[in-house]
């Protein structure tokens, strides 16, 4: 823990030789919990420091994000951008959803499809410049012979791609990770048959994900995927401020840009660290940035069933220490905190932080192929985020074939639109700091947007409808 303080006080390094645990201004004088001083680093360690250069004119960058990013502005649909290429995809007419329907072992590409209601057809055509990708940190990495073990065993009712169009970055060798498996067979299978990339940043960024190395990789791009999805964070006060700041215009960027970002809300429900025996929620980073698209977590209601969906207790979510409340959520988190009859205490979040997750999909009980091996009951908003954002990707291939621009930056109009095209979860809290005041839950979801489950989880003929025009 020494190594921060060192990090920024480089003349002192330098200089005088030495250095003693002094961490940056915004950060606590005492170690959090878990974390243990093991002394001063080896000379002989090599380190890897990151200049991160201030940005200028943040404030039109902020006001372009907002001109782009919303309906309403003449900006948003910038006149006609290609001729459509012909296409077998057609729009339906929006099924009635049953409550309950077949059984199943758990959750696999069929059993998305089902309950979100997309059809066979409901793929890539394969005529359009359209492409997602997924970004891979700490080491994790996959395996084509996987993902080719999981299409030939779950992907059979649908056309696919086999295999990863482009990876950018260093594929590490050895065994595959869990989460990278994960992350690139379920974009693959929701948002089929689409061009896929995948980022691997190899290296840390103090010991968590390199988040700026990868954001600095796609601002030096000229042509990039339309849709990513990251299923990485950390906790907003495990991050300087000066670091999270920078991330973010990195993230108002590529809003600019009409990317499409989201990350997962987090697995540890509200989150919960103390402080002189003072209990807070915990809220994480990226998922809190207001520039970002943030993916919360579902479980049928009856598990062996595809059924009406509910809270999946390790659903992230909660209300940032850091980014105020963008205006875009105005309405709805004032809903919210105004109606709801199972609020914390007030003094455990930031009520005029900007409030997380925006969406959900299912993320309880999942099938991976990982080294080979099919491995079932895989949990976590890591899963539920790819699922989103391929069906994002889908939404994409009908508005490039239609001669309009990729979705782009997703806030501003999912909140116009109260959520429109969604599946709205009302049932169920997640999880939070166990004692008397909060009885181990944080918030609980209800009608409308919540900060549990955001505005729902995808109907996709319904979302289509919702996001197709204009």
């Amino acid at each position: 823990m020494g190594l921060r303080g060192c990090l920024l006080g480089l003349l002192a390094l330098f200089v005088a030789g030495k250095c003693s645990y002094s961490p940056e201004p915004d950060q606590r004088w005492t170690l959090p919990p878990g974390w243990v001083s093991l002394g001063r680093v080896d000379p002989e360690e090599e380190l890897s420091l990151t200049f991160a250069l201030r940005q200028q004119n943040v404030k039109r960058l902020s006001e372009l994000v907002q001109a782009v990013s919303d309906p309403g502005s003449p900006r948003y649909v910038a006149g006609l951008h290609r001729f459509p290429p012909t296409s077998s995809l057609r729009q339906r007419p929006e099924p009635q959803v049953a409550g309950t329907v077949g059984l199943h072992l758990g959750v696999t590409p069929s059993v998305i499809r089902e309950r979100y209601n997309l059809t066979a057809q409901d793929v890539g055509s394969g005529t359009t410049n359209n492409s997602q990708a997924c970004a891979q940190f700490l080491e994790q990495y996959f395996h084509d012979s996987d993902l080719a073990e999981f299409m030939r065993l779950f992907g059979s009712n649908f056309a696919h791609q086999a295999s990863v169009a482009r990876v950018v970055g260093k594929q590490g060798r050895g065994r595959a990770g869990i989460e990278a498996s994960l992350d690139v067979q379920y974009l693959m299978s929701a948002g089929a048959n689409i061009s896929t990339w995948v980022y691997s940043s190899p290296g840390r960024h103090e010991a968590q994900e390199p988040f700026l190395q990868w954001l600095l990789l796609l601002s030096n791009e000229s042509a990039l995927p339309q849709v990513h999805t990251v299923s990485y964070g950390d906790d907003e006060d495990s991050l300087s401020s000066a670091y999270i700041q920078r991330v973010n215009v990195e993230f108002m960027k590529a809003a600019a840009r009409g990317l499409t970002l989201l990350f997962a809300s987090g697995d540890s429900g509200a989150g919960c660290w103390s402080v002189s025996g003072r209990h807070q929620f915990r809220p994480s980073f990226p998922a809190s940035s207001p520039y970002v698209t943030t993916v919360g977590g579902t479980s049928f209601q009856n598990p062996f069933r595809v059924t009406n969906e509910i809270v999946d207790y390790i659903s992230g979510g909660g209300f940032s220490n850091v980014f105020p409340r963008p205006s875009y959520q105005e309405e709805a988190v004032t809903q919210f905190l105004n109606s709801s009859p199972h609020l914390p205490p007030q003094s455990y979040f930031n009520s005029s932080g900007r409030a997380y997750p925006d969406v959900a999909a299912l993320s309880d009980g999942y099938w991976v192929v990982s080294n080979r091996v099919p491995i079932p009951w895989v949990s976590g908003t890591s899963a539920s985020t790819p699922v989103f954002g391929g069906l994002l990707s889908l939404i994409n291939e009908h508005r490039l074939l239609s001669g309009r621009p990729p979705l782009g930056f997703l806030n501003p109009r999912l909140y116009q639109q109260h959520g429109a095209g969604l599946f709205d979860v009302t049932h169920g809290c997640h999880e939070s700091c166990l004692n008397e005041e909060v009885e181990g839950q944080g918030f609980c979801s209800g009608p409308g947007w919540d900060p549990v489950t955001g505005w729902g989880t995808p109907n996709f003929p319904a979302l289509l409808k919702a996001l197709l025009n204009p």
